[in-house]
């Protein structure tokens, strides 16, 4: 993911924390301080009508109940009574230990001994990934059953020639609706009938554990009137399938997703090259209608920087190895003394060759007798009084 990506993520996902932020403020504030208000009349009322007891120590016995209700105390039994139900029985422990591999988390029953906190850190460290395989497997099998079962109503609508794309919308409204009935709705009704809640209440139970908040206000099994013991089990069951069905879910959703970036990819490839060969045909034409461009010079025929002057070599005629040849008809031979002159010549050749090579600058020819930079350089002629004489030296 690009950082632009993500920091639009997070920019977004903050926006939405703030967001939620304030209307939550706004909509339990009020309950909050109404709750605070009604329970310091309360307590006024108690001491008015027990004057013996001090205000420090009604705090004091307060927050031992607190304490104890926090410690899994049920607070309409005490200790001479008989009651068979226990936050720590085998089925309330069986739903501990589920609500910590699945992460749930509920808060309604906390650790309060050292010997358990620890117990349970390396609990959880090894039933954590645990879970989440044995979820992965459930799920993958839960959504191939589903899909199979979903591919034989698409096979009935291709039979009555219903067009494909309304087919895979039509599956994958049924696939959430059949999930929905199956892992939402029908737990509803049946918390509701089972515990005594409103609708609204087992509803949102079910959506909070589903989604592994597990705020605690609501638990299933938790009440002091519910003693079977299989009951909580069968709950974590439910939650068992229920969080699978959802990672099938996001698994589906995460597919769409990648099949949609990988079509979102081919199709800017696809216009990334109708760009380039649209670029290449207006080059095209437009070269077709100026004239070609002529090609910078390859890096071996440019010409190179002009070297610093090269002091004055004497030579007995300048030479200009640019200028064009003249043609004279051939003299008769003369005396050796006149090779010299074509030997200097030889060697003036040979020396601006090696001097060029050096760095330094002979004397340029006039603007237009230069040659062109094509043209290859004469060959240095041999020395000696029995080399050939060339056509541009005068006998």
């Amino acid at each position: 993911m690009r950082s632009t990506t993500l920091l639009a993520l997070l920019a977004v996902v903050l926006l939405y924390l703030v967001s939620g932020a304030l209307v939550f403020q706004a909509l339990e504030q009020p309950h909050e301080q109404q709750a605070q208000r009604e329970l310091g009349e309360v307590r006024e009322k108690f001491l008015r009508a027990h004057p013996c007891v001090s205000d420090q120590d009604l705090g004091l016995f307060i927050k031992e109940v607190a304490d104890a209700l926090g410690g899994g105390a049920n607070p309409d039994t005490n200790s001479t009574s008989n009651s068979n139900h226990s936050a720590w029985d085998l089925g309330s422990a069986f739903f501990f230990s589920g609500t910590i591999i699945t992460t749930i988390g509920y808060g309604n029953a906390a650790l309060r001994t050292d010997a358990g906190r620890l117990f349970c850190i390396f609990y959880a460290l090894v039933g954590i990934p645990l879970f989440g395989i044995l979820l992965a497997g459930v799920g993958d099998r839960l959504g191939s059953s589903l899909r199979r079962g979903i591919g034989h109503i698409e096979a009935i609508f291709l039979k009555w020639q219903v067009p494909p794309e309304l087919v895979r919308i039509l599956s994958a409204v049924l696939f959430l609706l059949i999930g929905c009935l199956l892992f939402v709705l029908t737990p509803t009704f049946v918390f509701c009938y089972v515990e005594g809640w409103s609708k609204l209440e087992a509803i949102y139970f079910v959506v909070v554990t589903l989604t592994t908040v597990g705020f605690g206000d609501y638990v299933a099994g938790a009440s002091p009137n519910q003693n079977s013991a299989a009951y909580q089990p069968l709950v974590w069951f439910w939650i068992l399938l229920g969080l699978a069905y959802f990672a099938s879910v996001l698994t589906t959703i995460g597919n769409w997703l990648r099949v949609v970036s990988r079509r979102t990819r081919a199709e800017m490839g696809g216009l990334t090259a109708q760009a380039a060969s649209w670029t290449g045909t207006v080059t095209a034409r437009v070269t077709q209608r100026v004239g070609p461009t002529a090609p910078p010079p390859p890096e071996k025929e440019r010409p190179p920087q002009p070297p610093p002057p090269c002091p004055a070599q004497p030579a007995s005629r300048p030479l200009s190895p640019a200028a064009p040849e003249k043609t004279e008809p051939p003299s008769p031979p003369t005396a050796s003394a006149l090779d010299y002159p074509s030997e200097n010549l030889a060697f003036i050749d040979e020396s601006s060759d090696t001097q060029s090579e050096r760095g330094c600058a002979l004397p340029r020819a006039p603007r237009g007798s230069r040659r062109p930079l094509n043209t290859p350089r004469k060959p240095a002629r041999p020395r000696g009084p029995g080399r050939p004489r060339d056509k541009g030296v005068p006998a």
